[in-house]
């Protein structure tokens, strides 16, 4: 399964948490955040260009684009 979206291409991010230790900040490891990512068939009549190129697919995608993607 791949880990980036095949419409917006999001994909994991690194990032640092900071606890603060009473007056200065506490050093701590990176973590790495991903992207909440879902499989779903595109169905075929799709009206926006941007998901025209997957109609009819099995895809990937984050579910931001799930979610305009039923709006269409």
């Amino acid at each position: 399964m791949p880990k980036q979206c095949a419409i917006c291409e999001k994909k994991s991010v690194m990032s640092r948490q900071r606890k603060k230790l009473m007056s200065k900040y506490n050093p701590t490891p990176k973590k790495r955040k991903y992207a909440n990512l879902q499989n779903l068939t595109v169905p075929q009549d799709t009206k926006k260009a941007k998901y025209k190129e997957f109609a009819g697919q099995k895809i990937v995608a984050c579910t931001k684009c799930i979610k305009a993607l039923s709006k269409s």
